[in-house]
């Protein structure tokens, strides 16, 4: 591999930088047992940019969250070393804020559906209430409608105002086609791009 596990010294080295940072996205998806695709790069969040990381055949992306503080966090269960990993909830904002840049929003939905049996009513608006992203909050509640998650999807709309922004469901859409998208009046998101093949 070039390197020891990215897990085995992660901590540490975020440690002798003095920054803060979590395990997020797909990354720690997977370490919750949500692989819809193997994970080809460790995917880091912190609070400033940094470039990606290349040792051996171990590759670290880094994704900045100038709040980063404030994301709901835990430290992995069972794991070498210490690590700093999102929650299943936190984990799912992130995957929907971050969406064009790890594939797409069809992505994102793919890796939320199997992370929806983990996921927890309260926790979920707690850590969409970290982010403060209204826009995000939004499209997720889209995506657990489309994937039939009635329960979290029901207490995220009552979280959010009455009236909402109309937002794209997919921010950077390619060969999208004017007025063939659909609208979500209760989300208020036009749907410019497919979730599943048959969303």
């Amino acid at each position: 591999m070039g390197a020891p596990p990215v897990l085995w010294w992660l901590d540490a080295y975020f440690q002798w930088l003095g920054r803060p940072y979590y395990l997020g996205l797909q990354s720690a998806a997977a370490e919750y047992g949500a692989m819809p695709q193997a994970v080809q790069v460790a995917q880091v969040v912190t609070d400033r940019p940094r470039q990606r990381l290349e040792l051996g055949r171990l590759r670290v992306q880094f994704f900045v969250n100038k709040e980063v503080r404030k994301t709901r966090t835990q430290s992995l269960p069972n794991s070498y070393a210490p690590v700093t990993i999102s929650t299943p909830e936190a984990t799912c904002v992130d995957l929907v804020r971050y969406a064009p840049r790890i594939g797409g929003i069809g992505r994102a939905a793919e890796t939320i559906a199997q992370m929806s049996p983990l996921l927890d009513s309260r926790k979920l608006l707690n850590a969409l209430d970290a982010r403060g992203d209204v826009r995000t909050a939004q499209r997720l509640g889209y995506i657990l409608d489309a994937l039939e998650q009635p329960k979290l999807s029901a207490a995220l709309r009552r979280h959010l105002p009455a009236r909402l922004t109309k937002i794209d469901l997919e921010t950077h859409v390619r060969n999208s086609t004017p007025g063939a998208a659909s609208f979500s009046e209760r989300w208020a998101i036009l749907a410019n791009a497919r979730l599943t093949e048959s969303t």
